[in-house]
């Protein structure tokens, strides 16, 4: 989508010697042997970093089962009635207040203060977990670590959609998250070997887990604080660590011409009260947090429950459940990561979305109704690959519809909201009283993706529909002449 003839952006909100319209009118970002040197250097230096983060941020969270079968609710007397209920459900309220402030201060603070600060925070609140003696102690720490854990995956998303256009960023996001998902899925394995531990230093093992992986958590988040870089219009500037900027000015001219011409939002507008109220006036803003919340409800459903399900429904051992439940999660990063690159280059979002969603459906129902233990095992694998894989599709899905970074910010804090939510209810809907098949769970997993089916099929015939009319001239879609809905 070029910028047409006459074209000026306002530079007074870049740094004064990087020279966008000149960038612009001069094509200098056309030329592709050196757009792919530059934008394979921002992939090497932000998609793995953010990875680790985002995977040592999924194994803080979700090992509540493993370390719950490896001692916890017996030390802590964690499940009796819905206590194990409230502390996977408290995590999902502070995450949810906390993640548009923390998107406004990573746009304040720069990406690798704020992400560096917050995972080194959750990787010591981690630890501080291991010495917990009372379940209530652990109640208020995972209300703590939600709030922390707020700005990880909206900032990661709002700051990997700052830097590709839209028709190559999925791929980015399914790399993030394939990191994340390939590492969480590995936790059952460490978490088994960290059990076998024992006692030690008159630590049971189960404390031992929350101490290890949060140690590890805050090297990561250090680690970040030196790797990471900022947002593009920021890219020519030194870095905390380092005197040498990671772009020259020329360079992140380079980068915010293609998103200018791919979106016309390369430059960062006010964060005002307007701006904010204008974003929310549209529909799409509201749908896909929905759509993220029917995802994750399932993402959730099988992170916090499927080991209990292994266990406790298909009578495997303990050991077999931590191993059962690595290879669902391995088999999903290369699926999502598969996904995303078809998805960028067929340019299309909706039809990737709906198979996926049937293919969870599918999954869910042998886990739900099949009696064979190899079936129920089999569905486990595609509907943990296809909500998995979902993730990124929607990420995907939303940055190719909607335009302006203000918005973008507030969309994406607002995704990350509704798939929050989905981890309340999946909290509630799988319910102790209901163990050992949570057959009421599955339903209400079942029940979501078919929304999901339904909504996105009526997306495609409503953005055909405008499309059409804008290729017609009829309309300016998302206030951005040239610009087309993704199906």
């Amino acid at each position: 989508m070029p910028p047409k003839e006459g074209h000026i952006v306002d530079e007074s909100r870049l740094d004064t010697d990087i020279h966008l319209n000149a960038a612009i009118q001069t094509e200098i970002d056309k030329d592709e042997k050196r757009v792919k040197r530059i934008i394979r250097k921002v992939d090497f230096r932000m998609v793995p970093i953010l990875g680790l983060l985002y995977m040592w941020a999924l194994i803080d969270r979700v090992n509540l089962p493993v370390i719950q079968i490896a001692g916890m609710a017996k030390e802590l007397g964690t499940n009796q009635g819905n206590r194990y209920t409230l502390i996977t459900m408290i995590f999902f309220i502070t995450y949810i207040l906390f993640d548009y402030p923390s998107n406004i201060c990573l746009r304040k603070l720069g990406a690798a203060k704020w992400l560096g600060l917050i995972g080194t925070c959750w990787g010591c609140l981690t630890i501080a977990m291991g010495f917990c003696q009372s379940w209530k102690t652990v109640l208020v720490c995972r209300a703590i670590f939600g709030a922390f854990e707020a700005g990880m995956a909206p900032g990661s998303v709002y700051l990997l959609s700052c830097w590709y256009t839209r028709y190559e960023v999925q791929k980015r996001f399914a790399a993030w998250a394939c990191i994340g998902v390939f590492g969480s899925g590995l936790s059952s394995l460490l978490a088994y070997g960290i059990t076998t531990m024992g006692t030690h230093r008159g630590l049971h093992a189960w404390r031992w887990i929350f101490i290890i992986e949060g140690i590890v958590s805050a090297a990561i988040g250090v680690l970040a604080t030196i790797i990471l870089i900022d947002f593009p219009d920021r890219a020519a500037r030194p870095g905390m660590f380092m005197k040498k900027s990671f772009l020259t000015p020329e360079e992140a001219a380079i980068v915010l011409a293609r998103v200018e011409r791919d979106r016309a939002d390369a430059v960062p507008e006010p964060f005002t009260a307007r701006n904010i109220l204008r974003a929310l006036r549209d529909w799409k803003m509201w749908q896909f947090p929905f759509l993220l919340f029917c995802n994750n409800l399932t993402v959730y459903s099988f992170s916090y429950f499927l080991p209990i399900i292994l266990q406790g429904s298909m009578h495997y051992s303990a050991k077999m459940t931590y191993i059962l439940n690595v290879p669902p999660y391995v088999f999903a990063a290369f699926w999502m990561f598969g996904a995303g690159f078809l998805n960028d280059r067929v340019k299309m979002r909706g039809p990737t979305l709906v198979t996926q969603a049937l293919i969870i459906i599918m999954g869910t129902s042998l886990m739900a109704f099949a009696k064979n233990p190899g079936a129920r095992y089999f569905g486990v694998f595609i509907a943990v690959g296809g909500t998995n894989s979902n993730i990124p599709t929607i990420y995907g899905y939303q940055h190719n519809n909607i335009t302006g970074q203000t918005k973008r910010a507030l969309a994406t804090a607002m995704l990350l909201m509704g798939g929050g939510c989905g981890g309340i209810v999946a909290s509630f809907v799988f319910r102790q009283e209901d163990a050992l098949d949570y057959l009421p769970g599955m339903i209400t997993v079942i029940v979501s993706q078919v929304l999901t089916v339904l909504l996105v099929s009526l997306n495609f015939v409503y953005f055909l529909h405008r499309n059409r009319k804008a290729d017609r001239g009829e309309v300016i879609l998302e206030d951005t002449p040239g610009f087309r809905y993704a199906y």
